[in-house]
């Protein structure tokens, strides 16, 4: 099959494995090239793991700490017809490295909400690992079957109070338009938490604690974001952040827990990347490619690998006490924050329209960053040569 892409909106429906291993091999060198994490994780689980932040971080503690990974995702794999997603080749790069260098690296496919694959997880930790000192939660979904009721919750991306209007994006046409967002009622903010919350991760806590899989001095982080005043209404003080705020205050719930066993519970704020799951969101592409523009001239951008490892380097395993701010999360958004950076993209928000998008933003940059996410745009790839899609998990 030659396989092309194929864009609808804020999604690729097809995905190449070739290219998607060049890109985690670009990482997988990346991480290579940096100095080893000393005290880095040795045995690690990623709920999150096969896309995104989760992906580098599986990379980064592999590549860079030589750790264990166990990696925990919901992917497709080729059908026939379809291609498998990008996080299913991604998964299989990723593990085939790992195992080629002599390290331990396994995965489950499989909805990571569910009791069945907690089960699943426990029982190959105990086989295999014994006990994990850090676990990664990353985990982006649309939906979720709660595991004891059974009821069905679905994210919204809504305003809460009042509706509201701003620029963005449409990538189809490159022009700048107007989106206006209805308010989210009372069930679609607690079904946006129910689903992008900290129930869940709690849940894996409770699981692995259980079955008294955590070593002394274990770690576990979650991922979130916090972004400029121009995101706040629909992300910070939206039904996302309203989830996030309950991420926030599980983070403190089980750090209160993992203290008897020396352990840490934590929230990284991160920066605002090209993933699948932040282009759906309404306002922050065009912030982002603003954002690119002005973090690249600076010399100060970084993309998600990048963003990881100096996680992991100077914040979380650098042999010092980790560094919070004032309300106990881990900042590794600084460079996006700071207020020359946020200055320089305010005015350019003001005055970005369709005719200057392509000038004065990194649109193209965007585009290019978009497809690598599904293994197209890389070098070295030959996306004329006929490739099989499918490809199975070692």
């Amino acid at each position: 099959m030659i396989i092309q892409p194929k864009v609808r909106g804020f999604i690729c429906t097809t995905a190449h494995p070739t290219g998607c291993a060049q890109y985690v091999q670009e990482q997988i060198d990346y991480v290579r090239n940096q100095p080893a994490l000393v005290h880095g994780p040795k045995k690690v689980l990623i709920i999150g793991a096969s896309t995104g932040y989760g992906l580098s971080s599986r990379i980064v503690a592999a590549f860079g700490s030589k750790a264990a990974t166990l990696g925990v995702f919901f992917e497709r794999p080729a059908d026939g017809k379809r291609t498998a997603t990008a996080g299913w080749y991604n998964s299989v790069a990723v593990q085939k490295a790992a195992q080629q260098a002599g390290l331990y690296a396994k995965s489950i496919n499989g909805d990571a909400f569910t009791d069945e694959i907690k089960n699943e997880v426990v029982e190959l930790i105990k086989k295999d690992l014994g006990q994990i000192d850090l676990l990664i939660y990353s985990l982006a979904a649309p939906r979720r079957v709660h595991p004891r009721t059974g009821e069905v919750s679905k994210s919204t991306l809504k305003p809460i109070g009042s509706r509201y209007t701003n620029k963005s994006i449409d990538f189809d046409k490159d022009e700048v338009t107007e989106v206006t967002l209805e308010p989210a009622s009372p069930e679609e903010v607690e079904q946006t938490v129910a689903v992008m919350g900290g129930e869940d991760w709690e849940m894996w806590i409770d699981a692995l604690d259980r079955a008294g899989l955590l070593a002394s001095g274990f770690l576990t982080v979650a991922y979130s974001y916090i972004g400029p005043e121009v995101t706040t209404v629909v992300y910070r003080n939206g039904t996302i952040g309203k989830a996030k705020d309950h991420l926030e205050a599980t983070a403190k719930k089980l750090d209160a827990r993992l203290k008897t066993k020396k352990g840490q519970a934590l929230i990284s704020i991160n920066k605002a990347l090209v993933t699948q799951s932040s282009s759906a969101i309404p306002f922050i592409p065009l912030y982002f490619i603003l954002l690119n523009k002005v973090m690249d001239k600076m010399g100060i951008n970084e993309d998600c690998v990048e963003q990881i490892y100096r996680l992991f380097s100077s914040r979380l395993y650098n042999g010092k006490a980790i560094p919070f701010d004032n309300e106990g999360r881990v900042r590794i958004d600084d460079f996006e924050l700071r207020e020359d950076v946020q200055r320089q993209v305010q005015e350019l928000w003001q005055k970005v329209n369709t005719g200057n998008v392509s000038e004065i933003s990194d649109i193209k940059g965007y585009k290019r960053d978009f497809l690598k996410l599904f293994g197209f745009g890389l070098d070295h790839v030959d996306y004329s040569a006929d490739v099989n899609p499918e490809v199975d998990l070692p």
